[in-house]
């Protein structure tokens, strides 16, 4: 299992982050575009006094090792349920893949840190386990550098859509 922490800094106030994270139309300009998704659909998002959840199905670009892009197959996808507490202001999120979804795992959670008057520090804490025999760490591994490679993207990303849309 790989555990990791990942942390930027993000040149906006907490409640314009909070608004930006949770806005549809950024999210699928990030993922399609920002990230270079195939396919990215937010197929429910709901909100409450107390929380927000959404749910989307992702179809990234993958660059795996063979073995692995054998084992997940040409047309891997994933949906993510995700939820905000808006009390804590801590985002938690599930991924379920489309392949192995008994035996691969990825969750975390996001949190958000003031550091100045219009920036914060976003704190990701990720776990990935791969119960897999014989390639589970190949694929931990290949995750994680996914993952690392795809939230480093998200930066200059959201200071790019911040910086041309402000608030949403």
């Amino acid at each position: 299992m790989s555990k990791f922490t990942l942390v930027h800094e993000i040149n906006c106030d907490a409640d314009t982050f909070w608004k930006v994270f949770l806005d549809q139309e950024y999210n699928k300009k990030l993922y399609l575009e920002g990230l270079g998704f195939s396919g990215y659909d937010i197929l429910e998002q709901r909100e409450t006094d107390t929380t927000v959840t959404r749910k989307v199905k992702g179809t990234p670009k993958m660059n795996l090792p063979g073995p692995i892009a054998k084992l997940v197959g040409p047309n891997f996808s994933y949906v993510e349920d995700g939820k905000l507490d808006r009390a804590t202001k801590i985002w938690t999120w599930k991924v379920t893949p489309s392949a192995m979804a008994d035996k691969v795992r990825n969750e975390g959670t996001l949190r958000i840190e003031p550091i100045g008057d219009n920036k914060v520090r976003r704190i990701a804490d990720l776990v990935v386990e791969a119960k897999v025999f014989g390639v589970g760490g190949l694929i931990e591994s290949s995750l994680e550098k996914q993952l690392r490679e795809g939230w480093e993207a998200s930066v200059p990303f959201m200071h790019k859509w911040l910086a041309a849309h402000g608030t949403p």
